[in-house]
């Protein structure tokens, strides 16, 4: 491998400018953003190393057993278990998703193996649904490590070793840089922070590790940059989208700003809420305590989080009723918390552009999604309507 072969085209690139691109997608007064887990599909990748009945994830959340009494598993969709690639699908869930106040999905994108992974769900379900110009869109590079048996234990059992790492392969960079210019960052609806298009990322140290050097890393994002700007846009803005989980010490807080800072981060936001507790009221007051405490710390556009639930049985044969949500799990409660987290965004407004992320639009594997199930209908569908009402302008 030839790990510095980018940088030296960093050093001797010019960069030229064009009329930017500033297309600011629909006009949407705040950014309600779901994320998509982009899995119920027939990937080629997944289909070799995964999931072999053509069905996607399905095959795992179908599994789905209860461990305890009152334990709601497997999850049922009200639609069916239908594939995420399919642009009639999708056409529907953008109706739905607009209908209650959701105007923006945040597509997960993976690299794998030295391509792309589980992209046929952007590709050909969202950019293919004929309504697809009225949502608002982003991609989180979901740049995450996966053991084999983390996503099908039926199939790997006990094996723990890494079937994909997050890291990449530095000469790979060119090649995913210009990927997701020309595919995504010139759709009209592709969201864009003063013109500049939004990349997010799940791992700013998966990131670092992918090239010889912290410096390196920069020289990496550095190039992005000039790429995006050679692309006709005024900048790019490199959004983090941590997973939430641990409460962050003050020397923990350090070491992640330090690394964010030395590669160049324009704005933050969790995935999911984080601060886990089996009683939903506690989980989410938890998650809203370390959330202001964190944006504090932050020195940038900081953005808030609402999870619906948790409960990733399916995935884990030793999880029960210490690891899932058991208690005040309801849409009313979720409404409460995604009112706060709507104050939150106002409160910054003057400063910084309006975002709320939900965690998710569709992750059934995890127990926290939007979509209608069989016990809840659209319940929490219209927990966001009743939010966010009069949402555009």
């Amino acid at each position: 491998m030839r790990k510095n072969v980018i940088f030296a085209a960093v050093l001797s690139s010019i960069i030229s400018c064009g009329s930017p691109e500033t297309n600011e997608g629909n006009n949407f007064d705040c950014h309600v953003c779901a994320f998509i887990w982009p899995s119920c599909h027939d990937d080629s990748l997944a289909h070799e190393w995964l999931w072999e009945e053509g069905i996607g994830e399905w095959e795992v959340i179908k599994k789905g057993n209860p461990r305890f009494e009152g334990h709601y598993q497997p999850k049922e969709p009200l639609w069916g278990y239908e594939m995420d690639d399919d642009p009639a699908v999708v056409e529907k869930w953008i109706q739905t998703a607009l209908e209650y106040g959701v105007n923006t999905f945040i597509y997960d994108w993976y690299w794998f193996d030295g391509g792309p992974y589980l992209e046929s769900a952007l590709d050909n379900g969202f950019l293919k649904a004929p309504s697809h110009g009225k949502m608002d869109f982003y991609i989180m590079w979901a740049n995450h490590d996966v053991k084999y048996n983390y996503w099908n234990y039926h199939k790997w059992g006990d094996r723990t070793d890494l079937l994909w790492t997050g890291a990449i392969d530095p000469e790979d960079w060119p090649e995913i840089v210009d990927r997701v210019i020309r595919l995504y960052f010139r759709e009209p609806n592709y969201v864009k922070i003063d013109g500049c298009p939004v990349f997010g990322m799940f791992s700013v140290g998966n990131f670092v590790k992918s090239f010889p050097s912290i410096d390196d890393a920069r020289a990496a994002m550095d190039y992005f940059r000039a790429e995006v700007k050679k692309a006709g846009f005024p900048g790019l803005n490199v959004q983090i989208l941590d997973g939430g989980g641990p409460v962050y010490s003050d020397e923990l807080c350090k070491s992640i700003m330090e690394q964010a800072e030395a590669v160049g981060i324009d704005s933050w936001a969790y995935y999911n809420m984080g601060c886990f507790d089996t009683d939903y009221l506690v989980h989410a007051q938890r998650a809203a305590e370390e959330r202001d405490k964190w944006a504090a710390k932050v020195d940038m556009p900081y953005f808030p989080c609402v999870s619906i639930a948790w409960d990733d049985t399916p995935r884990f044969p030793a999880k029960g009723a210490d690891d899932v949500t058991l208690s005040n799990a309801t849409a009313e409660n979720f409404g409460i918390f995604l009112q706060k987290a709507k104050e939150f965004a106002e409160a910054r407004s003057a400063t910084q552009p309006k975002f709320v992320m939900i965690n998710a639009w569709n992750e059934w594997v995890e127990g926290s999604y939007l979509l209608p199930d069989k016990r809840n209908g659209f319940a929490y569908l219209e927990a966001v309507q009743k939010v966010f009402a009069g949402n555009e302008e």
